[in-house]
């Protein structure tokens, strides 16, 4: 395991929350909104009502360049996220979590919430040099984050639909050139 769960996750979060602003804008109503809770649950206040639902669509700029920048930007996007907001860090253990790190309390709004845990996920990143794992995808009509969380670092595309038409297209090029 390259990281521990509770990173993993936030960094699969995020990344959905990034990308679910690529067209089609797939996080437009609340029923989009209950999909995305019902994919990555989150602890905590959950007002669940339109003001939330953009409170999270303003927020995924700000997340994809934090994901995105080199390392030293990195490093700056993350401190002044923690830079924001009022930080009570914990550790807790929920649901099928073991231990692991809460950084501001509950009560917060979530927005804030996920901004805290992937910038404490990307603590993670920067101190083990692993920046590389977060890239735009391979596939050359796609500007969505793939996140390679695979040991041999092999994942170049976002999702399954990138990573097949882009098989299939290489295959009917090796056809085309028999």
């Amino acid at each position: 395991m390259i990281f521990t769960s509770d990173t993993a996750e936030a960094l699969r979060a995020a990344v959905a929350l990034v990308n679910s602003a690529e067209q089609p804008d797939t996080l437009e109503t609340l029923d989009d909104y209950e999909g995305f809770l019902a994919e990555y649950p989150y602890t905590g206040r959950l007002d669940r009502d339109a003001a939330e639902l953009r409170s999270l669509r303003d927020l995924r700029p700000r997340l994809r360049g934090m994901l995105l920048a080199p390392r030293d930007e990195m490093v700056a996007h993350v401190n002044a996220a923690l830079a924001d907001v009022t930080l009570t860090p914990r550790l807790t253990r929920h649901d099928a979590a073991d231990w692991h790190l809460h950084a501001v309390a509950d009560d917060h709004p979530l927005a804030e919430r996920i901004l805290v845990e992937t910038a404490m996920a990307l603590i993670d990143v920067i101190r083990a040099d692993e920046g590389s794992r977060l890239d735009v995808c391979a596939d050359a009509d796609c500007q969505a984050i793939a996140l390679d969380l695979s040991r041999n670092r092999s994942k170049r595309y976002c999702s399954t639909t990138c990573a097949n038409r882009n098989a299939v297209a290489a295959y009917r090029a090796r056809r085309a050139s028999l």
